[in-house]
């Protein structure tokens, strides 16, 4: 990124106090979002140097702490009541294939209850991740996948900003550090660790952290990250994403492609379900029609290529409307096994109701996965048994994961040994390696993210609608700053959503091509018509405001 040099009129506009009517409205105040500072220093940080730039613009700019969960209900379950907010995309395995980003997250079809919670609409740009989604040659499909990311940097629908380098850290006089697995794109934490490591003595149970509380344990919802390490070990899936970042096979045995729209799947002999059930093909097909029956709306996307599912024995052959490239991945690797002697009731009963399958929450979950659920402190701590009859079963007793919302706190429990596995430390990367120098026992490990940091707009509210302005709003932060100052460095400038640990996807020139700098901003406002009246931001002649203060 390059900051350009030349002064914009715009600049003097901010001081200056005009005295001829103006037609236009000013920009009414601009609420900002962030978690707080104890649980997310990162986060914080960033919210407040963008805040500290969009006022320079002349926008008045508030920024609103709020708990995660109080979040997740004001911007996810009320889309049209926001207008901006920090937000992540955490690195999950499956999205190793740029599908489940460049598609779920922009696409027109999941704004109103999907991953799309923005509100994008882009009829270009659904027609291009369309085909990326049936273009089977893996080097075709790159450059479709590549033209979606540079289509999104010119449009600018969120404020791109980092792609952190994840840093975690384990005791190494508990854990053999060589069972510690270091997955492509996700780093230490992970499922395969949680499988693999091995205790060295007397300590077997695998105690993390985690600074955001668990809102649900549910395999139709997608609740948040850390609910996520839940359920990929309390459910399992026809296949996972091994730690080169590929699918391989699960709960399958084994699968084999027919033809172009058609794949059979062999489900493993001798399955169970946490409650001794057996786990069977009916099992298997009924989480697929579940997942696509609109009870799970997050899930639809996901399955929305299935055309029909029919059983001949333990084989599952899934018959798909069109070619899928990445069903594998993005469907296969995605779909939790559900038992329907247990779920089918439920979404029977929420057909009845205002609500969905993703509002319900079993008492004791039940899955088929290699943890099973133990028991469930709000606020304080959730805790997985190991299930020895699983044919992975995890060399750990247990999975406790303590819930910790100030990341201080979290480092000095690792450090006492209360926790052995920092799984979450979203302050200061330094200070973990620092602690990881000074204490032989400690070891850290960072790992550059699949996930991502940004800003997210609500294109519902004006002035969001308007490209322009989100442009200019992004290039008024160099993001450069943002990686120095608040990740310490722990990260990479981003602006495209897929990472650069996506070698094969990332288009890097969307990031190479970035120019950034408040006058840059200043100028693109004021080329698209905006103003400055006695120092703030109006719309541009003839455009009012409608949402009020």
């Amino acid at each position: 990124m390059t900051l350009p040099l030349r002064t914009s009129a715009f600049a003097a506009m901010l001081s200056a106090t005009v005295l001829s009517p103006v037609m236009a409205d000013e920009i009414r105040t601009i609420n900002l979002v962030t978690r707080p500072q104890a649980a997310q220093p990162a986060e914080f940080q960033f919210t407040q140097l963008i805040a500290q730039e969009w006022r320079r613009l002349g926008l008045d700019v508030n920024v609103e702490v709020m708990p995660w969960e109080q979040m997740i209900q004001a911007i996810w379950f009320s889309r049209d009541d926001w207008d901006t907010t920090a937000w992540q995309m955490v690195g999950r395995p499956e999205r190793s294939d740029p599908d489940e980003i460049v598609y779920n997250l922009f696409h027109s079809t999941t704004a109103e209850q999907g991953f799309n919670f923005i509100g994008y609409n882009n009829p270009e740009y659904d027609a291009l991740v369309e085909q990326q989604r049936v273009t089977l040659d893996p080097d075709e499909r790159r450059e479709i996948v590549r033209a979606a990311q540079a289509m999104l940097a010119e449009d600018q629908p969120n404020m791109m900003l980092a792609h952190p380098q994840s840093t975690y850290a384990f005791n190494t006089s508990v854990w053999n550090p060589d069972t510690v697995v270091d997955q492509s794109g996700i780093g230490i934490r992970n499922t395969w660790s949680y499988l693999q490591m091995e205790p060295l003595g007397d300590v077997t149970d695998i105690i993390l952290n985690s600074s955001d509380n668990v809102t649900a344990i549910n395999p139709l919802y997608i609740s948040g990250g850390t609910d996520s390490w839940i359920t990929e070990l309390v459910y399992d899936r026809l296949m996972r994403i091994g730690p080169d970042g590929l699918p391989q096979p699960w709960a399958a045995e084994s699968y084999e492609w027919i033809d172009d729209t058609t794949i059979r799947v062999t489900l493993r002999e001798g399955m169970t379900w946490h409650d001794g059930m057996p786990v069977t093909p009916e099992d298997v097909a009924f989480s697929f029609e579940a997942a696509g029956s609109g009870e799970a709306p997050m899930y639809g996307p996901f399955v929305g290529s299935i055309a029909d599912i029919t059983i001949d024995g333990m084989d599952i052959t899934f018959s798909l409307t069109e070619p899928s490239a990445p069903f594998l991945t993005a469907s296969l690797s995605k779909i939790n096994l559900i038992p329907m002697h247990i779920w089918e009731p439920v979404i029977a009963e929420q057909l009845t109701l205002d609500t969905n399958a993703e509002s319900f929450q079993e008492e004791v979950p039940i899955g088929s996965g290699p943890y099973r659920f133990g028991s469930w402190t709000l606020n304080e701590e959730v805790v997985l048994e190991a299930n020895a009859e699983h044919w992975a079963a995890p060399k750990a007793d247990r999975w406790i994961l303590r819930i910790v919302p100030n990341v201080e706190a979290a480092l000095g429990m690792l450090r006492s040994g209360e926790i052995n596995f920092l799984s979450d430390f979203p302050g200061d990367p330094t200070v973990v390696v620092a602690a990881a120098d000074e204490d032989p026992n400690l070891t850290a490990v960072s790992t550059v993210d699949i996930g991502f940091r940004y800003v997210a707009f609500n294109h519902r509210r004006p002035p969001f609608n308007d490209p322009a302005f989100r442009r200019a709003l992004s290039a008024s932060v160099d993001r450069r700053l943002i990686v120095g100052a608040a990740f310490r460095g722990f990260a990479v400038p981003s602006n495209s959503v897929v990472s650069p640990a996506l070698g094969f996807w990332h288009n890097e020139a969307t990031v190479e091509g970035m120019e950034a700098g408040i006058e840059l901003a200043q100028q693109m406002l004021e080329d698209a018509g905006y103003m400055v009246v006695d120092g703030r931001l109006h719309y541009p002649e003839g455009v009012s405001e409608t949402l009020g203060e």
